[in-house]
C-alpha cells in the first residue's frame, strides 16, 4: 500500500503545481507573452552574427563591449620631448652667439630658464635707427629647433611690420622658418629688417604710409621712443 498512496502524493502535487502555473498566465499575459516581428528580427539577426566555433556565452558576453569602429585606429601615444636635446641646442646657440662678433645683437636666457631668453638689437647704421637699442623676448618651444621660437618687441618699436604689442611680422618666424636657423639668424635678420621694412605687408598701416618721407617717419619714430623711455645716443 506504500507505493500506492506515495504514486497519489505525486499526482496530487503535480496536478497542483499545474493549476499554479495556469492560473500565472490568466492573470498575466505577458508571461506568455510571443516576440513581434520586430524582436524576432534582431534575435535572427544577432543569431546570424554569431561564430559557430565560439560557444554562445562567450559570445554573448562580448556583444555587450563596445567595439571600436572597424575603418578607425587608435592614436598611438605621443612621444615625449627630449628637452634635454633642446636645451643642449640652446646653449651651443649662446656660445656661438657670444663668439661671433656681429655689431648690435646680443642675447642671453632670462635667470637659470634656457627657454627663456632676452634679446637686444641695435639700429644699423645708416638708417633711421641708427643709435637707438631694442630689446626682445624670445620664448623657445619644447620642440625647437622644429618650430620658430615667439619673439617680440619689449621695447615699443615704430615699424611698418611691429604692432602695438610688439608683434613682428617677419617669414622666417612664421612659414619660412627652417631648423636650421638659430638665434644669431632672428637677430640679424630683425636688424635688416629695421632699415628694410615689407611696406606690402604691414601691421602697422600709419608707419607703412609715413616711411616713404623718412625726414618725418624718423621724427615721429624717435618721438614714440622717448615718450616710451628710450634713450638716444645720438
Amino acid at each position: 500500500m506504500l507505493p500506492c498512496v506515495g504514486y497519489a502524493v505525486s499526482v496530487l502535487r503535480s496536478d497542483c503545481l499545474l493549476r499554479v502555473f495556469v492560473a500565472r498566465c490568466l492573470s498575466e499575459p505577458q508571461f506568455f507573452k510571443q516576440p513581434k516581428l520586430g524582436d524576432e528580427g534582431e534575435v535572427n539577426n544577432k543569431k546570424a552574427t554569431m561564430n559557430p566555433n565560439v560557444p554562445q556565452d562567450v559570445q554573448t558576453t562580448n556583444a555587450s563591449i563596445v567595439q571600436p569602429a572597424s575603418g578607425k585606429q587608435q592614436r598611438p601615444a605621443s612621444q615625449p620631448v627630449d628637452s634635454h636635446s633642446v636645451s643642449r641646442r640652446l646653449q651651443s646657440e649662446l656660445m656661438s652667439l657670444m663668439t661671433c662678433g656681429d655689431p648690435g645683437i646680443s642675447a642671453f636666457p632670462e635667470g637659470d630658464n634656457i627657454f627663456a631668453w632676452i634679446g637686444t638689437i641695435k639700429g644699423s647704421t645708416t638708417t633711421v635707427y641708427e643709435g637707438l637699442s631694442y630689446k626682445l623676448t624670445l620664448k623657445f618651444p619644447t620642440d625647437y629647433p622644429f618650430k620658430p621660437p615667439t619673439v617680440k618687441f619689449d621695447t615699443l618699436c615704430f615699424h611698418p611690420n611691429v604692432d602695438q604689442y610688439g608683434n613682428i611680422c617677419l617669414d622666417i618666424l612664421q612659414d619660412k622658418w627652417s631648423s636650421a636657423y638659430d638665434v644669431r639668424t632672428i637677430l640679424l635678420s630683425i636688424q635688416s629688417l629695421l632699415g628694410e621694412p615689407n611696406n606690402d605687408s604691414p601691421l602697422n598701416s600709419y608707419a607703412a604710409a609715413l616711411w616713404s618721407d623718412q625726414e618725418e617717419y624718423k621724427k615721429v619714430m624717435r618721438k614714440q621712443y622717448r615718450d616710451a623711455g628710450g634713450a638716444l645716443t645720438r
